[in-house]
């Protein structure tokens, strides 16, 4: 009987809530996702994913909590790739993520179109096959990804 030890790759970024670095997150995810041994098809669906969930997270830090970091946790455990993108906004009474987006534009810096809420997680569920948002352990949410690995 042949055993293959499973290795497991993990790297962890973590960002002040800056536009610029939505870009970075992208770029990186990119690279672990081909290191890794995602399919090169796929790769701009990890980019696009990723963007988005930084941007909202960005916003949310932004409007919230300007001094905590954005936190990307990326996995290679040899036959799915995942990706974890980690806000620390606080939640909504009702339990609901603080997903408004009607001050966004309040920020000079950033684009002058608006989305309307929810659409950086609908465009993230039609890039990705395996999503889930799930509330953060000190509030905030975790937008969980995974892509297969190519054998």
């Amino acid at each position: 009987m042949l055993s293959r030890k499973v290795s497991v790759a993990t790297v962890e970024l973590r960002f002040s809530a800056l536009p610029a670095h939505v870009r970075t997150a992208r770029l990186v995810a990119a690279a672990v996702a081909r290191r890794s041994g995602v399919d090169e098809a796929v790769l701009d669906e990890v980019r696009l994913a990723v963007g988005e969930a930084c941007s909202r997270a960005v916003h949310l830090h932004r409007r919230h909590c300007p001094d905590r970091p954005v936190t990307v946790t990326l996995v290679d455990d040899d036959r799915v790739f995942r990706v974890a993108v980690t806000d620390e906004a606080p939640s909504e009474q009702d339990g609901s993520p603080a997903d408004d987006f009607d001050e966004f534009t309040e920020s000079a810096d950033l684009d002058q179109d608006v989305a309307p809420p929810g659409v950086g997680l609908a465009v993230i569920s039609g890039l990705v096959d395996d999503v889930a948002v799930e509330a953060g352990r000190g509030g905030g949410i975790v937008v969980r990804m995974s892509w297969p690995i190519s054998a």
